[in-house]
C-alpha cells in the first residue's frame, strides 16, 4: 500500500514584519503632525528663565500658553502673555539645526502635557498694560500709571520692595500704536521689559504678531501648579482710548 504525499504549498512571503514597520512609521507621522498642530494653533509650554514676573512666575516655572482663545476673543489688560522677541530684547544666540521628526514628535508631545518648552529661550513673559491706542502714563502722585487718564492700582500683584508703592521708578508717556501692545513685568525694579526698550525701532513695543498666546497655567514644580492670575479687575476703571 502506496501513500501519497501531499503536494508541497508555498509559502506565503513573511509580511508581518514590515506591515508593522509600516504601521509604527504611520503612527509617528499622525503623532508629529498632531504636535505640530497642537504647538501651532492650541497650547505650547515655556519655562520661566528669570525673576522678571515675580512673584506671579518665578524662576524655572513651567507654563501652558493658550494660543487659540485669543485669536477669537482678543487680549485684555493684565493678560500675562508670551511672544517672540521684537528684536534687541535678548541677547543674539546662535540658530540650532532642525531636530529629527521622532525628537521633534517626542517634544511636541511633553509639550503638550507642560513638561517640555524648547524654544523657551527665544520668547519672553510679561503682563499686558496697554492695548492699542492707550495712553500709558507713569505715574500720577500716588505711584500708579494711569491708562487714558484713569489710574490702576497694581499693589496686589507687583513684587516691589517694602514701603515702595511707586509701580515704576522710570517714568514713561506713550501711546500704544495700532497692532501693538505695552508690555511690563509684576517685577518692576529687576524686569528689563518696553520701558528699557524705547530707544530701539520698535519703541519699546511689542507687535500682536509676536505674541504667541495667553499664559494660563503653571504645570511645574508640582507644588507651584495652578492658573494664572490676570487680575483684570484691576483695570476695569479704564476707559476705551479715545479715538
Amino acid at each position: 500500500m502506496t501513500t501519497e504525499s501531499a503536494p508541497d504549498v508555498p509559502s506565503k512571503p513573511r509580511r508581518g514584519f514590515w506591515i508593522f514597520l509600516r504601521d509604527v512609521l504611520v503612527i509617528i507621522v499622525i503623532a508629529a503632525l498632531v504636535s505640530f498642530l497642537v504647538k501651532t494653533f492650541v497650547v505650547r509650554s515655556f519655562y520661566i528663565p528669570s525673576a522678571s514676573m515675580e512673584k506671579t512666575l518665578l524662576v524655572n516655572d513651567r507654563i501652558l500658553v493658550d494660543e487659540l482663545t485669543p485669536r477669537w476673543s482678543g487680549y485684555s489688560r493684565g493678560d500675562v502673555v508670551v511672544f517672540a522677541d521684537p528684536g534687541g530684547w535678548l541677547p543674539v544666540t546662535p540658530k540650532q539645526p532642525p531636530r529629527p521628526v521622532v525628537l521633534e514628535w517626542f517634544d511636541g508631545l511633553l509639550t503638550l502635557i507642560g513638561l517640555s518648552s524648547s524654544d523657551s529661550e527665544d520668547h519672553l513673559v510679561k503682563r499686558l498694560i496697554g492695548l492699542p491706542g492707550d495712553h500709558v502714563v507713569c505715574c500720577n502722585s500716588l505711584g500708579q500709571i494711569t491708562i487714558n487718564g484713569a489710574p490702576v492700582d497694581e499693589l496686589s500683584y507687583l513684587n516691589l520692595p517694602e514701603g515702595d508703592t511707586q509701580a515704576s521708578n522710570d517714568p514713561f508717556d506713550v501711546t500704544v500704536p495700532e497692532e501693538s501692545i505695552w508690555v511690563l513685568g509684576d517685577n518692576r525694579d529687576r524686569s528689563q521689559d518696553a520701558r528699557a526698550h524705547q530707544d530701539l525701532p520698535s519703541g519699546g513695543f511689542v507687535p500682536l504678531d509676536n505674541v504667541v498666546g495667553r499664559a494660563f497655567l503653571t504645570t511645574w514644580p508640582l507644588g507651584r501648579i495652578g492658573v494664572i492670575d490676570g487680575h483684570h479687575e484691576q483695570f476695569n476703571g479704564v476707559p476705551e482710548p479715545e479715538e
